[in-house]
Protein backbone atom coordinates (compact mmCIF):
# COMPACT_ATOMS: atom_id res chain seq x y z
CA UNK A 1 0.00 0.00 0.00
CA UNK A 2 2.75 2.47 0.89
CA UNK A 3 4.23 1.87 -2.27
CA UNK A 4 1.03 2.56 -4.17
CA UNK A 5 0.69 5.54 -2.29
CA UNK A 6 3.72 6.68 -3.25
CA UNK A 7 2.86 6.26 -6.75
CA UNK A 8 -0.19 8.37 -6.44
CA UNK A 9 1.63 10.74 -5.24
CA UNK A 10 4.23 10.48 -8.29
CA UNK A 11 1.71 10.75 -10.76
CA UNK A 12 0.41 13.89 -9.02
CA UNK A 13 3.30 15.55 -9.15
CA UNK A 14 4.29 14.83 -13.09
CA UNK A 15 0.80 15.82 -13.64
CA UNK A 16 1.48 19.43 -12.44
CA UNK A 17 5.01 19.60 -14.46
CA UNK A 18 3.49 18.73 -17.34
CA UNK A 19 0.60 21.74 -16.12
CA UNK A 20 3.62 24.03 -16.47
CA UNK A 21 4.71 22.81 -19.15
CA UNK A 22 1.13 23.15 -20.62
CA UNK A 23 1.27 26.84 -19.53
CA UNK A 24 4.30 27.38 -20.82
CA UNK A 25 3.05 26.31 -24.10
CA UNK A 26 0.53 28.39 -23.58
CA UNK A 27 2.57 31.44 -23.87
CA UNK A 28 5.04 30.34 -26.09
CA UNK A 29 2.03 30.90 -28.56
CA UNK A 30 1.14 34.29 -27.87
CA UNK A 31 5.33 35.31 -29.23
CA UNK A 32 4.49 35.07 -33.10
CA UNK A 33 1.76 37.94 -32.38
CA UNK A 34 4.89 40.44 -32.38
CA UNK A 35 4.80 39.77 -36.08
CA UNK A 36 1.15 41.65 -36.45
CA UNK A 37 2.75 44.85 -35.15
CA UNK A 38 4.79 45.00 -38.17
CA UNK A 39 2.37 42.92 -40.35
CA UNK A 40 -0.76 45.09 -39.73
CA UNK A 41 -2.87 42.94 -42.39
CA UNK A 42 -2.70 39.69 -40.66
CA UNK A 43 -3.93 41.14 -37.18
CA UNK A 44 -7.39 38.78 -37.92
CA UNK A 45 -4.89 35.81 -37.81
CA UNK A 46 -4.68 36.46 -34.28
CA UNK A 47 -7.68 34.86 -33.18
CA UNK A 48 -6.18 31.24 -34.10
CA UNK A 49 -3.49 31.87 -31.69
CA UNK A 50 -4.96 33.55 -28.88
CA UNK A 51 -7.72 30.88 -28.25
CA UNK A 52 -5.64 27.83 -28.44
CA UNK A 53 -3.16 29.67 -25.78
CA UNK A 54 -5.98 30.69 -23.51
CA UNK A 55 -7.02 27.07 -23.28
CA UNK A 56 -3.41 26.10 -22.83
CA UNK A 57 -3.05 28.56 -20.28
CA UNK A 58 -6.63 27.76 -18.11
CA UNK A 59 -5.88 23.36 -18.30
CA UNK A 60 -2.08 24.20 -17.53
CA UNK A 61 -3.18 25.82 -14.33
CA UNK A 62 -5.55 23.08 -13.27
CA UNK A 63 -3.26 20.71 -13.97
CA UNK A 64 -0.34 22.75 -12.02
CA UNK A 65 -2.85 22.86 -8.72
CA UNK A 66 -2.11 19.70 -7.94
CA UNK A 67 1.74 20.85 -7.13
CA UNK A 68 0.31 22.51 -4.08
CA UNK A 69 1.23 21.37 -0.40
CA UNK A 70 2.55 18.83 -2.58
CA UNK A 71 5.74 17.21 -0.15
CA UNK A 72 8.97 16.83 -2.25
CA UNK A 73 9.64 13.44 -3.69
CA UNK A 74 12.53 12.02 -5.51
CA UNK A 75 11.37 11.32 -8.99
CA UNK A 76 13.60 8.95 -11.33
CA UNK A 77 14.89 9.11 -14.46
CA UNK A 78 11.84 7.10 -15.35
CA UNK A 79 9.69 9.64 -14.12
CA UNK A 80 11.08 12.66 -16.18
CA UNK A 81 11.22 10.07 -19.60
CA UNK A 82 7.24 10.10 -18.40
CA UNK A 83 7.11 14.12 -18.02
CA UNK A 84 9.03 14.70 -21.40
CA UNK A 85 7.22 12.23 -23.63
CA UNK A 86 3.82 13.43 -22.41
CA UNK A 87 4.63 16.85 -22.42
CA UNK A 88 5.76 16.80 -25.93
CA UNK A 89 2.89 15.29 -27.03
CA UNK A 90 0.82 17.88 -25.53
CA UNK A 91 2.72 20.96 -26.94
CA UNK A 92 2.59 19.38 -30.79
CA UNK A 93 -1.08 18.76 -30.17
CA UNK A 94 -1.53 22.67 -28.70
CA UNK A 95 1.09 23.81 -30.91
CA UNK A 96 -1.13 22.69 -34.23
CA UNK A 97 -4.55 24.37 -33.26
CA UNK A 98 -4.01 27.46 -35.00
CA UNK A 99 -3.20 25.57 -38.47
CA UNK A 100 -6.58 23.62 -37.98
CA UNK A 101 -8.60 26.60 -36.91
CA UNK A 102 -6.97 28.71 -39.41
CA UNK A 103 -8.09 25.90 -42.26
CA UNK A 104 -4.55 26.58 -43.78
CA UNK A 105 -3.94 21.91 -42.53
CA UNK A 106 -5.98 19.86 -41.67
CA UNK A 107 -5.52 17.40 -38.14
CA UNK A 108 -2.99 15.29 -39.55
CA UNK A 109 -0.82 17.79 -41.57
CA UNK A 110 -1.11 19.71 -38.42
CA UNK A 111 0.45 17.15 -36.23
CA UNK A 112 2.98 16.84 -38.68
CA UNK A 113 4.43 19.95 -39.17
CA UNK A 114 4.07 20.91 -35.42
CA UNK A 115 6.25 17.52 -34.79
CA UNK A 116 8.58 18.51 -37.52
CA UNK A 117 8.85 22.11 -35.93
CA UNK A 118 9.58 20.84 -32.29
CA UNK A 119 11.84 17.87 -33.01
CA UNK A 120 13.79 20.48 -35.17
CA UNK A 121 13.14 18.15 -38.53
CA UNK A 122 11.81 20.91 -41.07
CA UNK A 123 9.95 18.72 -43.64
CA UNK A 124 6.86 20.75 -44.49
CA UNK A 125 3.63 20.99 -45.92
CA UNK A 126 3.44 24.30 -45.79
CA UNK A 127 2.80 26.47 -49.00
CA UNK A 128 5.32 29.02 -47.99
CA UNK A 129 4.16 31.26 -50.62
CA UNK A 130 0.76 31.63 -49.45
CA UNK A 131 1.22 31.23 -45.50
CA UNK A 132 0.91 34.13 -43.33
CA UNK A 133 4.19 35.65 -41.65
CA UNK A 134 2.69 35.16 -37.98
CA UNK A 135 2.79 31.31 -39.48
CA UNK A 136 5.98 31.20 -40.48
CA UNK A 137 6.92 32.77 -37.05
CA UNK A 138 5.25 30.43 -35.25
CA UNK A 139 7.25 27.31 -37.48
CA UNK A 140 10.52 28.51 -36.75
CA UNK A 141 9.60 29.62 -32.36
CA UNK A 142 8.65 25.79 -32.28
CA UNK A 143 12.38 24.75 -33.68
CA UNK A 144 13.59 27.31 -31.17
CA UNK A 145 12.56 25.90 -28.23
CA UNK A 146 12.27 22.43 -29.43
CA UNK A 147 16.12 22.48 -30.11
CA UNK A 148 16.80 24.21 -26.87
CA UNK A 149 14.96 20.95 -25.07
CA UNK A 150 11.08 21.99 -24.39
CA UNK A 151 11.18 19.95 -21.07
CA UNK A 152 14.13 21.20 -19.54
CA UNK A 153 14.27 25.06 -20.61
CA UNK A 154 10.70 25.60 -19.01
CA UNK A 155 11.26 22.75 -15.75
CA UNK A 156 15.06 23.63 -15.05
CA UNK A 157 14.23 26.50 -12.59
CA UNK A 158 12.14 24.82 -10.10
CA UNK A 159 12.10 21.48 -10.08
CA UNK A 160 15.59 20.48 -8.62
CA UNK A 161 16.53 16.94 -8.40
CA UNK A 162 14.71 16.10 -11.44
CA UNK A 163 16.59 18.35 -13.72
CA UNK A 164 19.41 15.26 -14.80
CA UNK A 165 16.12 13.16 -15.20
CA UNK A 166 15.01 15.56 -17.73
CA UNK A 167 18.07 16.39 -18.91
CA UNK A 168 18.44 13.01 -20.03
CA UNK A 169 15.52 12.09 -21.16
CA UNK A 170 15.54 14.88 -23.88
CA UNK A 171 18.33 13.62 -25.13
CA UNK A 172 20.90 15.69 -23.60
CA UNK A 173 24.47 14.19 -22.47
CA UNK A 174 27.47 16.46 -20.72
CA UNK A 175 26.62 19.16 -18.27
CA UNK A 176 28.71 21.93 -19.09
CA UNK A 177 28.45 23.39 -15.23
CA UNK A 178 27.69 21.50 -12.14
CA UNK A 179 23.67 21.83 -12.07
CA UNK A 180 21.26 21.61 -14.42
CA UNK A 181 19.67 25.17 -14.12
CA UNK A 182 23.54 26.56 -14.46
CA UNK A 183 23.30 24.38 -17.33
CA UNK A 184 20.17 24.94 -19.38
CA UNK A 185 21.35 28.90 -18.27
CA UNK A 186 24.53 28.71 -20.40
CA UNK A 187 22.89 26.49 -22.62
CA UNK A 188 20.72 29.16 -23.86
CA UNK A 189 23.13 31.94 -23.46
CA UNK A 190 25.22 30.37 -26.34
CA UNK A 191 22.36 29.06 -28.09
CA UNK A 192 20.84 32.62 -28.34
CA UNK A 193 24.04 34.47 -29.01
CA UNK A 194 24.65 32.28 -32.26
CA UNK A 195 20.96 33.23 -33.80
CA UNK A 196 21.42 37.05 -32.66
CA UNK A 197 25.28 36.78 -34.52
CA UNK A 198 23.20 34.84 -37.49
CA UNK A 199 20.26 37.16 -37.74
CA UNK A 200 22.98 40.30 -38.09
CA UNK A 201 25.41 38.33 -40.27
CA UNK A 202 22.17 37.73 -42.73
CA UNK A 203 21.06 40.85 -42.51
CA UNK A 204 24.18 42.52 -43.83
CA UNK A 205 24.59 39.51 -46.19
CA UNK A 206 20.90 40.98 -48.02
CA UNK A 207 18.25 39.33 -46.28
CA UNK A 208 15.34 40.67 -45.01
CA UNK A 209 15.15 41.29 -41.29
CA UNK A 210 11.92 38.94 -40.87
CA UNK A 211 13.94 36.03 -43.19
CA UNK A 212 17.00 36.52 -41.23
CA UNK A 213 15.16 35.90 -38.19
CA UNK A 214 13.68 32.86 -39.48
CA UNK A 215 16.58 31.02 -41.14
CA UNK A 216 19.21 32.23 -38.22
CA UNK A 217 16.71 30.10 -35.83
CA UNK A 218 16.54 26.90 -38.34
CA UNK A 219 20.39 26.95 -38.61
CA UNK A 220 21.18 27.16 -35.43
CA UNK A 221 18.41 24.94 -34.01
CA UNK A 222 19.57 22.42 -36.95
CA UNK A 223 15.34 22.69 -38.00
CA UNK A 224 15.84 23.97 -41.69
CA UNK A 225 12.38 25.75 -41.89
CA UNK A 226 13.06 28.18 -44.25
CA UNK A 227 10.66 31.10 -45.74
CA UNK A 228 11.40 30.24 -49.28
CA UNK A 229 10.14 27.66 -51.69
CA UNK A 230 14.03 26.99 -52.61
CA UNK A 231 15.01 27.15 -49.34
CA UNK A 232 18.48 29.07 -49.10
CA UNK A 233 18.59 28.37 -52.86
CA UNK A 234 16.89 30.94 -53.86
CA UNK A 235 19.01 33.20 -52.83
CA UNK A 236 22.01 32.46 -54.73
CA UNK A 237 24.42 33.62 -52.81
CA UNK A 238 27.63 32.43 -51.66
CA UNK A 239 27.77 34.87 -48.55
CA UNK A 240 24.59 33.86 -47.23
CA UNK A 241 25.18 29.75 -47.80
CA UNK A 242 28.73 30.47 -46.10
CA UNK A 243 26.75 31.86 -43.18
CA UNK A 244 24.38 29.10 -43.25
CA UNK A 245 27.35 26.37 -42.96
CA UNK A 246 29.07 28.14 -40.43
CA UNK A 247 25.50 28.03 -38.26
CA UNK A 248 24.72 24.79 -39.42
CA UNK A 249 28.23 23.66 -37.74
CA UNK A 250 27.80 25.42 -34.89
CA UNK A 251 23.93 24.15 -34.10
CA UNK A 252 25.46 20.35 -34.61
CA UNK A 253 28.70 20.72 -32.39
CA UNK A 254 28.09 19.68 -28.68
CA UNK A 255 27.35 22.68 -26.45
CA UNK A 256 29.73 21.14 -23.73
CA UNK A 257 32.47 21.67 -26.38
CA UNK A 258 30.88 25.19 -27.33
CA UNK A 259 32.18 25.56 -23.79
CA UNK A 260 35.45 24.87 -24.36
CA UNK A 261 36.06 27.20 -26.98
CA UNK A 262 34.79 29.72 -24.74
CA UNK A 263 37.07 29.20 -22.45
CA UNK A 264 39.97 29.61 -24.39
CA UNK A 265 40.48 25.44 -24.47
CA UNK A 266 40.58 25.49 -28.65
CA UNK A 267 43.07 22.26 -28.36
CA UNK A 268 41.00 20.51 -26.60
CA UNK A 269 38.18 21.05 -28.85
CA UNK A 270 39.75 19.94 -31.37
CA UNK A 271 40.97 16.23 -29.67
CA UNK A 272 37.31 15.26 -29.32
CA UNK A 273 36.62 12.49 -30.76
CA UNK A 274 33.34 13.39 -32.36
CA UNK A 275 34.37 16.64 -33.99
CA UNK A 276 37.55 14.91 -35.59
CA UNK A 277 35.10 12.51 -36.54
CA UNK A 278 32.62 15.20 -38.29
CA UNK A 279 35.20 16.89 -40.38
CA UNK A 280 36.62 13.24 -41.70
CA UNK A 281 33.19 12.71 -42.73
CA UNK A 282 33.14 15.87 -44.74
CA UNK A 283 36.45 16.22 -46.40
CA UNK A 284 35.82 12.51 -47.37
CA UNK A 285 32.00 13.21 -48.57
CA UNK A 286 32.37 16.23 -50.20
CA UNK A 287 34.79 15.15 -52.45
CA UNK A 288 33.09 12.23 -53.46
CA UNK A 289 29.79 13.79 -54.35
CA UNK A 290 31.01 16.34 -55.98
CA UNK A 291 33.72 14.69 -58.38
CA UNK A 292 30.75 11.32 -59.08
CA UNK A 293 27.85 13.04 -58.76
CA UNK A 294 27.58 16.65 -59.50
CA UNK A 295 30.11 17.34 -61.67
CA UNK A 296 27.76 15.29 -64.41
CA UNK A 297 25.59 18.15 -63.55
CA UNK A 298 27.24 21.14 -63.61
CA UNK A 299 29.91 22.30 -66.01
CA UNK A 300 31.96 23.97 -63.37
CA UNK A 301 33.88 22.14 -60.92
CA UNK A 302 33.50 24.92 -58.35
CA UNK A 303 30.12 25.25 -58.72
CA UNK A 304 29.95 21.72 -57.72
CA UNK A 305 32.14 21.61 -54.66
CA UNK A 306 30.13 24.39 -53.46
CA UNK A 307 26.90 22.59 -53.74
CA UNK A 308 28.58 19.62 -52.78
CA UNK A 309 29.91 21.64 -49.27
CA UNK A 310 26.38 23.29 -48.48
CA UNK A 311 24.19 19.59 -49.62
CA UNK A 312 27.21 17.28 -47.05
CA UNK A 313 26.88 19.93 -44.02
CA UNK A 314 22.88 20.04 -44.10
CA UNK A 315 22.95 16.46 -44.14
CA UNK A 316 25.43 15.45 -41.50
CA UNK A 317 24.71 18.71 -39.17
CA UNK A 318 20.64 17.32 -39.44
CA UNK A 319 19.46 20.71 -40.61
CA UNK A 320 17.71 20.28 -43.66
CA UNK A 321 18.58 23.43 -45.62
CA UNK A 322 19.37 23.21 -49.28
CA UNK A 323 20.45 25.20 -52.33
CA UNK A 324 19.19 22.51 -55.24
CA UNK A 325 17.27 19.35 -55.72
CA UNK A 326 17.84 15.85 -55.79
CA UNK A 327 15.35 14.88 -58.52
CA UNK A 328 18.40 14.39 -60.99
CA UNK A 329 20.93 13.07 -58.28
CA UNK A 330 22.24 9.73 -59.37
CA UNK A 331 21.82 6.91 -56.96
CA UNK A 332 25.09 7.32 -55.38
CA UNK A 333 24.79 10.86 -54.10
CA UNK A 334 21.37 9.90 -52.43
CA UNK A 335 23.61 7.00 -51.12
CA UNK A 336 26.34 9.07 -49.64
CA UNK A 337 23.16 11.75 -48.19
CA UNK A 338 21.23 8.56 -46.77
CA UNK A 339 24.56 7.93 -44.87
CA UNK A 340 25.47 11.12 -43.39
CA UNK A 341 21.65 12.12 -42.39
CA UNK A 342 21.71 8.59 -40.77
CA UNK A 343 24.83 9.35 -38.81
CA UNK A 344 23.39 12.59 -37.72
CA UNK A 345 25.54 15.44 -35.55
CA UNK A 346 26.80 15.98 -32.29
CA UNK A 347 25.46 14.55 -29.00
CA UNK A 348 24.32 17.62 -26.62
CA UNK A 349 23.46 19.39 -29.85
CA UNK A 350 20.36 20.18 -31.39
CA UNK A 351 21.06 17.62 -33.87
CA UNK A 352 19.41 14.08 -34.87
CA UNK A 353 20.16 10.90 -36.42
CA UNK A 354 22.33 8.26 -34.52
CA UNK A 355 24.73 11.07 -33.32
CA UNK A 356 28.82 11.23 -34.10
CA UNK A 357 29.78 9.87 -30.85
CA UNK A 358 28.35 6.80 -31.31
CA UNK A 359 29.16 6.01 -34.92
CA UNK A 360 32.68 7.05 -34.18
CA UNK A 361 32.86 4.96 -30.74
CA UNK A 362 31.58 2.26 -32.38
CA UNK A 363 33.91 1.97 -35.09
CA UNK A 364 36.72 2.58 -32.79
CA UNK A 365 35.74 -0.36 -30.54
CA UNK A 366 35.86 -2.26 -34.32
CA UNK A 367 39.47 -1.32 -34.41
CA UNK A 368 40.39 -2.29 -31.01
CA UNK A 369 39.20 -5.63 -31.67
CA UNK A 370 41.30 -5.89 -34.39
CA UNK A 371 44.13 -4.77 -32.21
CA UNK A 372 43.26 -6.71 -29.73
CA UNK A 373 44.05 -10.39 -31.50
CA UNK A 374 47.36 -8.71 -32.49
CA UNK A 375 48.30 -8.32 -28.65
CA UNK A 376 49.96 -10.41 -26.65
CA UNK A 377 47.89 -13.38 -24.71
CA UNK A 378 47.99 -11.60 -21.63
CA UNK A 379 48.23 -7.58 -22.70
CA UNK A 380 46.26 -5.40 -21.16
CA UNK A 381 45.06 -2.03 -23.18
CA UNK A 382 42.65 0.17 -21.89
CA UNK A 383 40.35 2.32 -24.29
CA UNK A 384 39.40 5.51 -24.64
CA UNK A 385 37.93 8.02 -26.74
CA UNK A 386 38.39 12.01 -25.87
CA UNK A 387 34.93 13.72 -25.15
CA UNK A 388 34.41 17.47 -24.05
CA UNK A 389 34.99 16.22 -19.81
CA UNK A 390 38.25 15.12 -20.95
CA UNK A 391 39.35 11.20 -21.61
CA UNK A 392 36.87 8.59 -21.28
CA UNK A 393 37.79 5.19 -20.76
CA UNK A 394 35.28 3.07 -23.05
CA UNK A 395 34.19 -0.01 -20.85
CA UNK A 396 32.23 -3.19 -22.62
CA UNK A 397 28.72 -2.36 -20.84
CA UNK A 398 28.79 1.17 -22.88
CA UNK A 399 29.92 -1.06 -25.86
CA UNK A 400 26.47 -2.82 -25.58
CA UNK A 401 24.43 0.46 -24.60
CA UNK A 402 25.53 1.67 -28.02
CA UNK A 403 25.32 -1.02 -30.11
CA UNK A 404 21.45 -1.45 -28.97
CA UNK A 405 20.79 1.91 -29.54
CA UNK A 406 22.02 0.99 -32.95
CA UNK A 407 19.83 -2.09 -33.40
CA UNK A 408 16.74 -0.28 -32.59
CA UNK A 409 17.67 2.64 -34.87
CA UNK A 410 18.57 0.35 -37.95
CA UNK A 411 14.78 -1.91 -36.97
CA UNK A 412 13.05 1.15 -36.48
CA UNK A 413 14.14 2.83 -40.18
CA UNK A 414 14.19 -0.92 -41.87
CA UNK A 415 10.08 -0.65 -40.76
CA UNK A 416 9.76 3.08 -41.74
CA UNK A 417 11.28 2.15 -45.30
CA UNK A 418 8.88 -0.64 -45.62
CA UNK A 419 5.88 1.33 -44.88
CA UNK A 420 6.89 3.79 -47.35
CA UNK A 421 7.78 1.43 -50.21
CA UNK A 422 4.27 -0.06 -49.46
CA UNK A 423 2.36 3.34 -49.89
CA UNK A 424 3.39 3.20 -53.78
CA UNK A 425 7.35 4.81 -53.85
CA UNK A 426 10.34 3.95 -54.93
CA UNK A 427 13.23 2.08 -52.60
CA UNK A 428 15.67 5.02 -52.97
CA UNK A 429 12.93 7.79 -52.40
CA UNK A 430 12.20 5.92 -49.30
CA UNK A 431 14.79 5.41 -47.64
CA UNK A 432 15.93 8.83 -48.26
CA UNK A 433 12.93 9.91 -46.64
CA UNK A 434 12.75 7.94 -44.03
CA UNK A 435 16.90 8.63 -43.15
CA UNK A 436 15.60 12.45 -43.08
CA UNK A 437 12.52 12.12 -40.64
CA UNK A 438 14.17 9.30 -38.02
CA UNK A 439 17.47 11.65 -38.07
CA UNK A 440 15.13 14.91 -37.87
CA UNK A 441 17.10 16.48 -40.42
CA UNK A 442 14.29 17.70 -43.16
CA UNK A 443 15.70 17.14 -46.30
CA UNK A 444 13.12 15.40 -49.27
CA UNK A 445 13.21 14.32 -52.27
CA UNK A 446 9.61 15.08 -52.95
CA UNK A 447 7.75 12.32 -51.32
CA UNK A 448 6.88 14.73 -48.14
CA UNK A 449 4.24 17.24 -49.36
CA UNK A 450 0.69 18.09 -48.67
CA UNK A 451 -0.90 15.40 -51.07
CA UNK A 452 0.89 12.57 -49.36
CA UNK A 453 -1.29 9.84 -47.64
CA UNK A 454 -2.32 10.22 -44.25
CA UNK A 455 0.26 6.92 -43.72
CA UNK A 456 2.97 8.50 -44.91
CA UNK A 457 2.45 11.60 -42.25
CA UNK A 458 1.92 9.82 -39.80
CA UNK A 459 4.51 7.20 -39.98
CA UNK A 460 6.96 10.42 -40.63
CA UNK A 461 5.66 12.20 -37.46
CA UNK A 462 5.99 8.67 -35.35
CA UNK A 463 9.83 8.33 -36.35
CA UNK A 464 10.50 12.74 -36.08
CA UNK A 465 9.49 11.86 -32.39
CA UNK A 466 11.19 8.83 -31.68
CA UNK A 467 14.27 10.28 -33.33
CA UNK A 468 14.16 13.41 -31.30
CA UNK A 469 14.17 11.38 -28.07
CA UNK A 470 15.78 8.53 -28.56
CA UNK A 471 13.86 5.86 -28.69
CA UNK A 472 14.40 4.21 -25.66
CA UNK A 473 13.28 7.31 -23.57
CA UNK A 474 9.87 6.85 -25.45
CA UNK A 475 9.86 2.80 -25.21
CA UNK A 476 10.66 2.81 -21.41
CA UNK A 477 8.10 5.36 -20.52
CA UNK A 478 5.58 3.63 -22.21
CA UNK A 479 6.23 0.10 -20.59
CA UNK A 480 6.65 1.96 -17.13
CA UNK A 481 3.01 3.35 -17.69
CA UNK A 482 1.62 0.13 -18.94
CA UNK A 483 3.53 -1.38 -15.43
CA UNK A 484 2.60 0.94 -13.20
CA UNK A 485 -1.43 1.62 -14.32
CA UNK A 486 -1.47 -3.05 -14.14
CA UNK A 487 0.04 -2.34 -10.19
CA UNK A 488 -2.87 0.50 -9.78
CA UNK A 489 -6.01 -1.60 -10.98
CA UNK A 490 -4.71 -4.83 -9.10
CA UNK A 491 -5.55 -3.23 -5.88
Amino acid sequence: MLYLDQLKQKYQLIIGYIGIITIGAGIVLIIPLISLFFYTDEVSQGIYFIIPSAVSIVLGILMSNRLKNRKVISLTVQDGGIIVVLSWIVAIIISSFPFTLSGMLNFTQAVFECTSGWTTTGLSVVDVTKAPKVFLLWRSIMQFFGGAGLAVVMLSTIIGPLGMGLYTAEARSDKLLPNIKKTTSLIMKIYSGYIIAGIILYVIAGMSIFDAINHSIAAVSTGGFSTKVNSIGEYKSPIIELITIILMILGTTNFAAHYLILKGKVKRFFRIGEVRFMFFLMSLSIPLLAFYTLRGLYTSLGRSFRIAIFEATSAISTTGFSTVTYTNWNDFGIFVMVILMIIGGGTGSTAGGLKLYRAYVLIKSLLWNIKGFLLPKYGVKENYVFRPDGKYYVKDNHLVELGNFLIMYVITYFIGVCIITLSGYPLRDAMFEIASSLSTVGLSVGVTSANVSGVVLWTESVLMLLGRLEFFVIFYTIAKVIKDTKLVLKK
